[in-house]
């Protein structure tokens, strides 16, 4: 459930018309729902009930806005980051230093110091060579660092090739089969206190089947990390629980199935669990609210051309994903159409043949379902101005990122004396 209903005919987020904040801030413009991620947090929660002080660290990855960082820390949550941006994203939204998990396959030495400075609850390493770059790091600071292995369990989950992480053939964290040995190197590492263990096996999972498949896997590898004198104390479950884009498609699993899963398959465990949702939170708490330019005639349904286009919202160019697009204000009228933007690419296309409210030039469209991994990987392609975010609570809205206009893109770039330009002289 989101919380973007429509009132009196016209499509509201929470109490506020989707046509005010059109009119302050223009088109497009991501709108975010802070109700939905409060009732998603609570979800999530109920479902965990029952588990020993688990750890829920967002992953910021999904939406780094640094104002749904902070609602989501004003509501106990931790954070899962990837990079060293994300890192003091979540530190200056307010995020604990000890919930703050750091994932990712490539750390560097700069982002390790980073974490070791300002302090995080644990390190989840992807590599021998990344234990041994974070325990020359760890010792020359004098410093202890906490770690876990992302183990691989060679487990499918289904879904897009570009978002599953579990199989041999993916890039992310050590085979399974190569665990015990990998454990027993980092133990005697100066600098490291080995920990925990981690896994995550891919996004917008649709079934519980492969995640309790990996699951076990972890729960037999953590038996055999004790009896060869490891002591594991967490256990990093990862995230990846779908959303529902498409109403066509089965239904994901709910926070309520899949926290009976983990209470079943965890017994026993004697770790503390540590949580990575991303999309299963902000997901359905966000769309991307645009504006019909034209409506231009095509060989079989017509192209509905909006404001928004690829460079706004990629998944649907880089996935193939699908989202739910509706009228702000809809007519009761249903037409096939082609929704598309206006980039100079053919894969700027949001929709093909889609069943769809009818709607005309200047008219409000939203794309549904577009909290996560949406405004993330925005950009300026094609020189367009970035998009800029709003956030809702109740009746009250604020820009929480302004549009980035073409004015200020130029005054970024830099041309040199040869070209007629000015030098740059700002490290004088």
């Amino acid at each position: 459930m989101d919380h973007f209903q429509l009132i009196n005919g016209e499509l509201h987020c929470e109490d506020v018309p989707l046509t005010e904040i059109a009119a302050d801030v223009g088109t497009p413009v991501y709108v975010y729902s802070t109700a939905t991620m409060r009732r998603h947090v609570a979800a999530l929660r109920e479902g965990l009930h029952g588990l020993p002080d688990p750890l829920i660290a967002y992953a910021v990855k999904a939406n780094p806005n640094s104002a749904v960082i902070a609602t989501l820390a004003n509501l106990g949550l931790g954070a899962d980051v990837v990079s060293g941006g994300e890192y003091r994203r979540a530190r200056t939204a307010g995020v604990p230093a000890d919930k703050i998990v750091f994932s990712g396959v490539g750390k560097t030495e700069e982002e390790m110091r980073l974490a070791l400075e300002g302090g995080l609850y644990q390190f989840n390493l992807e590599s021998l060579a990344e234990a041994e770059m974070l325990s020359g790091v760890a010792s020359a600071m004098g410093v202890t660092a906490p770690v876990a292995f992302r183990i691989n369990p060679d487990v499918g989950a289904g879904g897009h090739a570009k978002i599953t992480t579990g199989a041999a053939e993916n890039k992310f964290g050590i085979a399974i089969a190569e665990a015990v040995e990998a454990y027993a190197r980092a133990a005697a590492l100066p600098g490291l206190n080995v920990q925990g263990i981690a896994v995550h096996i891919g996004s917008q999972l649709t079934s519980l089947d492969p995640l309790e498949r990996a699951f076990r896997r972890v729960g037999e590898l953590i038996g055999q990390l004790r009896a060869s004198g490891h002591e594991i104390t967490s256990a990093d479950l990862g995230g990846g629980l779908g959303v529902p884009y498409d109403p066509a498609l089965p239904s994901p699993p709910s926070p309520a199935d899949y926290g009976g899963m983990v209470r079943s398959v965890t017994e026993g465990w004697n770790t503390r669990l540590v949580f990575e949702p991303g999309r299963l939170i902000v997901g359905n708490a966000g769309v991307l609210l645009s504006r019909v330019i034209r409506v231009k005639p095509g060989s079989t349904d017509p192209f509905v051309i909006v404001d928004a286009a690829m460079n706004d919202l990629m998944r649907p160019a880089l996935y193939d994903a699908w989202h739910r697009i509706e009228a702000v204000r809809p007519s009761g009228n249903r037409r096939t159409a082609n929704v598309v933007g206006p980039v100079c690419e053919t894969g700027d296309t949001f929709a093909t043949g889609r069943d769809m409210d009818e709607v005309c030039a200047g008219e409000l469209v939203v794309f549904r379902t577009a909290g996560a991994y949406a405004a993330a990987m925005s950009s300026t392609y094609n020189s367009r101005p970035l998009t800029p975010e709003v956030l809702v609570d109740g009746s009250r809205w604020a820009v929480v990122r302004p549009r980035v206009d073409i004015d200020r893109l130029i005054a970024a770039d830099r041309t040199p004396e040869w070209l007629g330009g000015c030098a740059d002289d700002s490290s004088s």
